[in-house]
């Protein structure tokens, strides 16, 4: 397939730009700093050609408020994509919104760390816009609630909106499994339309 990758510098989009590739894949790698210039705003003219398109942006981390942007980058994304006339549409999302109880969010639990929470609930507001979209077919893909770099073992686990976690109760997933996954919904088209998430 010929894929069209936003955020492709960041920890997570390294990897997938990576796992894409040995696969085959022919990836148009799109950063403000990369190989292709450029972001979701661009969307309609980059995407043009490709098959998929996978979003890996992320809220800024430096404190400010980043959901109004991020909507907005979104929403960008959205149009920009249906712009081209490409259908399949991947989204790195976050944990935060994957419940831990019913009607129970992780980012809304007490032990919740305060630097991620702007950055989460933005996620969560992203993942609500991306479903009340019904002419795309979009994946959003929330990792593990803890997500670094480690080994590739090509293993995980996939869940729905409930956070999983192994025997010890830990969250955790490597970015390249990570990777994986998502490659793996690329091909696969398992999931349209929905909120996924993976772990071990």
């Amino acid at each position: 397939m010929k894929i069209l990758l936003f955020g492709a510098t960041g920890m997570i989009g390294q990897r997938i730009a990576a796992e894409l590739a040995n696969r085959g894949h022919q990836v148009t790698a799109v950063s403000r700093k990369g190989p292709v210039k450029g972001d979701v705003h661009d969307a309609a003219t980059l995407a043009e050609g490709h098959d998929a398109v996978v979003s890996a942006i992320a809220p800024p981390r430096d404190g400010t408020e980043p959901e109004p942007p991020f909507m907005e980058a979104n929403r960008a994304l959205i149009e920009g994509v249906r712009a081209a006339g490409v259908l399949r549409l991947i989204v790195v999302g976050g944990a935060g919104s994957l419940q831990v109880a019913p009607g129970q969010d992780l980012v809304d639990t007490p032990d919740f760390p305060e630097i991620y929470k702007k950055e989460s609930k933005a996620q969560r507001s992203a993942l609500g816009l991306y479903r009340e979209v019904e002419d795309l077919d979009w994946t959003y893909i929330s990792p593990a609630a803890e997500i670094a770099p480690g080994e590739r073992t090509g293993v995980y686990r996939i869940g729905g909106d409930t956070l999983l976690a192994d025997a010890e109760g830990r969250s955790f997933i490597s970015a390249e499994d990570y990777a994986v996954a998502i490659a793996d919904e690329l091909e696969k088209d398992l999931h349209p339309r929905r909120r996924i998430t993976v772990a071990y």
